[in-house]
């Protein structure tokens, strides 16, 4: 098959099951993040295992859905704050175990174990807070809950996208002065500024069929996603240039694996998720 048209299928794809996911239902919504979470964890230790560094593959993951399951359970008002404290005892249990793998190198293990957590789990537990006790975009079905939205979250995409599709745009026809050679070189200025500009477009026409917060607030939110995701490709790329490889898996013909695609996401969402808390 035709490379563009692979990638245009599988990028088809993405788009469904991101919205789809995001948007039917809260069951659906939670699901969809937890995929996004595991998968994009599973790449990260999987190539850190691939360079002869052992971290704890599967207890990693189970403190990486942990944090993400309580943050649900707490966002939802199932479970109180404190219940967060559950995930102190787990990270002490996987520095025990350490202490039986005779490792060459166990702080190393320890060190990529718990970097594929805050690298991957910690910005995607905060999926939940975005969108449980808020009001806004209605999901596709119908549900119990008194107050949920996925607005945050889908718009957040729609501008992820947005900027991929601006940058990417502005790069082929004008670009020439580079962004970060040194890391990426197809990166350029021209291509930055131009996923600026349909970002900010985008989060201004969509601002009033999303809700949540106000038209300004998702200019800034468009404003977070364009630079912060940025550096999230450039993150990405400069771990992939340390372990020498092209894509961090092949899940997606075209496309590579989940941490290509949402190695924005997962930089980005942080700051977004801290400027609504904060001013939304």
């Amino acid at each position: 098959m035709n490379n563009f048209f692979r990638r245009t299928l599988t990028g088809a794809w993405i788009v469904i099951f991101v919205l789809g996911g995001f948007w039917l239902h809260p069951l659906t919504f939670v699901l969809a993040g937890l995929v996004i979470l595991a998968g994009t964890q599973y790449e990260y230790l999987i190539m850190i295992r691939n360079t002869g560094v052992k971290p704890q593959l599967v207890p990693g993951m189970i403190t990486g859905t942990a944090s993400y399951l309580l943050a649900t359970l707490i966002a939802a008002g199932i479970l109180p704050v404190k219940f967060f404290l559950v995930l102190i005892p787990v990270m002490l249990f996987i520095m025990i175990v350490e202490l039986y793998r005779r490792q060459e190198k166990p702080f190393d293990s320890l060190a990529h174990t718990f970097f594929s957590v805050l690298y991957t789990g910690i910005p995607l537990s905060m999926f939940p807070f975005a969108a449980f006790s808020r009001s806004g975009l209605d999901s596709i079905l119908p549900h119990r809950l008194e107050m949920f939205s996925p607005g945050i979250i889908i718009g957040f995409f729609l501008l992820i996208w947005a900027n991929d599709t601006g940058a990417y745009l502005a790069g082929v026809s004008f670009g020439k002065h580079k962004l970060f050679e040194r890391i990426s070189p197809k990166k350029t200025w021209e291509g930055f500024f131009g996923g600026v500009l349909l970002v900010v477009i985008v989060a201004w026409l969509l601002s009033s069929w999303l809700g949540v917060v106000g038209r300004t607030q998702w200019i800034i939110i468009a404003l977070i996603v364009s630079v912060a995701g940025t550096y999230g490709d450039l993150i990405e790329s400069m771990l992939k240039r340390s372990l020498g490889v092209k894509d961090s898996g092949n899940i997606m013909p075209g496309h590579g694996g989940f941490l290509d695609r949402f190695d924005s996401a997962i930089i980005s969402f942080p700051l977004v998720y801290l400027f609504i808390a904060l001013f939304g």
